[in-house]
Parts: C-alpha cells; structure tokens; sequence
C-alpha cells in the first residue's frame, strides 16, 4: 500500500465547466494533505454519501491543493461534477504508475489525447513545459468529437507559447471551426516524427490508444517508449479486491501507465 486507506478531506474551492459533462474541480486540503504526485497518477475521489471511483489527477498547484477534472458517466461522477465551492469531498491517494516523464529528458515529447485522456496527460505537459530545455521537441496532438467537446481549450494557447507544438483535431466541425477535422491518428501522419529520439505518451478511449500505437509503431517508433493509459473498474486503489484486473496486471498498482510492450497483448484480446 502507497497510501492511506482512508479519505482526507478536502474542500472544493473552484468548479470549471469545461464542456456540458466535464468539470474540473479545485481542492484544497483541509486534514493532512495526500503525498505528492507523479503526473499520471490518480487518486480515489469520494462524494460522501455517494461513492468513490478513481479520478487522474490533471493538475497540483501549491499548497497541497489538486486540480480533478471529471466527466459525468454515472452517480458518483454526477455527485462529483455537481459539488459547488466549498464542499467537501474526501481524497485517497496517490495511486498508480506515472508517465515517467524525466525519462524522456534529451528526447523528443510526444503526447497524443482523445477526449478527456488530456486530462491524465495534463500534468506530463506542464512538467515538460516547466522544464522545457531538457527536451527537444515538445509536440501535443489533441482529438476531440467536437469543438465543444474540447478539454482545456483555454489553455492551449499558452502551451505553445511555453515551447510546445499543439495540433487539434475534431470529428465534427462546428460553425466557425477552421482547423483540422479528422481522426487524431491524420495528426500524426502529417508529423515530422524523429522515431529513434521520441518518446510518446497516449490516452483515450481504447481503440484509439491501438490505432495510436499501431501509427506510432508504424513511424518506427519502438513499443518500449510508447506509454499508454488503461483503465479498468477500480474499487480498492491498493490491490486489494481484484476488479481492476486485466491479465496479470492489477491496474490499480501495476498501472494505469503501461508501455506498449505490456500493453500490446493486452489490448489485443477482445473483452479483456
């Protein structure tokens, strides 16, 4: 166990739409805040009197405070997305594998999302961007359904003002809308891959993650610096109770973040 069992207690200080089914929320501790994170991991989110799922964390200012973003899928996000400042919810963790971001330093940084997956991914751009001379490139590829559905869409702008190349794909245009509408898989075709010096990160619905993998490894890019994100029914956060179990792995420990030699035989099997 890398954590406590039980919940401390934060109270929500900020909630951000960022489309019409996800928030994020700001927390701030109010017993002894959980140890600090590695970007990429998550916590067990709990909405007393409803229930606890395990949410990534996407950002961690000072102070002990988190950044959640949640999507609503179900009664407990539901309770989650709906808590107003001041509310208190209780916290777990952290859980889980990172990105291992400091890993990739001399190398190219290639993170690739589908919808809400940029919310695991959020925290591994920040880190780069925080210490931007330790990587060459640093290139970001975004999907998303709609431009309505875009996550973080007001901070973009500054990413690449902080040294990163952000791209943007949707699969439906709305009015207005003048970039690239497409699957995020065209994205990487179009780019200017370095494959022996690039490390890639991938998070979203899994059969994007596979088609991501399959482009990338098609680029040359080898399945040990390909980094993806599963996820599974978590109930314990700590190995406990199983449910999170997908071949050998208990993702909950043994995950989220697996490369994609691991990954590969996993994904391949239907219904696992």
């Amino acid at each position: 166990m890398s954590a406590p069992a039980l919940p401390a207690r934060y109270r929500v200080t900020s909630s951000q739409a960022e489309t019409h089914d996800t928030v994020t929320l700001g927390l701030q501790p109010v017993d002894q805040p959980i140890a600090s994170h590695q970007p990429g991991q998550f916590t067990m989110l709990y909405a007393f009197g409803v229930g606890e799922v395990p949410i990534s964390i996407s950002g961690a200012p000072a102070g002990g405070s988190l950044i959640q973003t949640i999507r609503a899928v179900g009664a407990v996000t539901e309770a989650l997305c709906s808590a107003a400042p001041g509310q208190m919810l209780g916290v777990r963790g952290p859980y889980g594998t990172d990105w291992g971001v400091a890993s990739a330093a001399g190398r190219d940084l290639l993170v690739v999302a589908g919808g809400i997956g940029l919310a695991p991914l959020r925290p591994a751009v920040l880190a780069a961007l925080a210490a931007r001379e330790r990587y060459r490139r640093v290139s970001i590829l975004i999907g998303a359904r709609s431009p309505e559905e875009l996550v973080f869409a007001g901070e973009l702008q500054a990413w690449r003002d902080g040294g990163a190349k952000v791209q943007v794909t949707v699969d439906r245009a709305a009015a207005g809308w003048t970039g690239h509408v497409g699957v995020v898989t065209q994205l990487i075709d179009a780019a200017d891959i370095d494959a022996a010096a690039t490390t890639a990160l991938v998070c979203g619905p899994e059969v994007m993650m596979r088609l991501t993998a399959r482009a990338l490894q098609a680029c040359g890019i080898a399945p040990q610096h390909i980094r993806v994100s599963m996820e599974r029914n978590m109930r314990c956060g700590i190995a406990e109770c199983g449910h999170c179990q997908i071949g050998p792995l208990l993702l909950c420990r043994d995950g989220p973040i697996i490369d994609y030699v691991r990954a590969a035989p996993l994904l391949a099997v239907r219904e696992l």
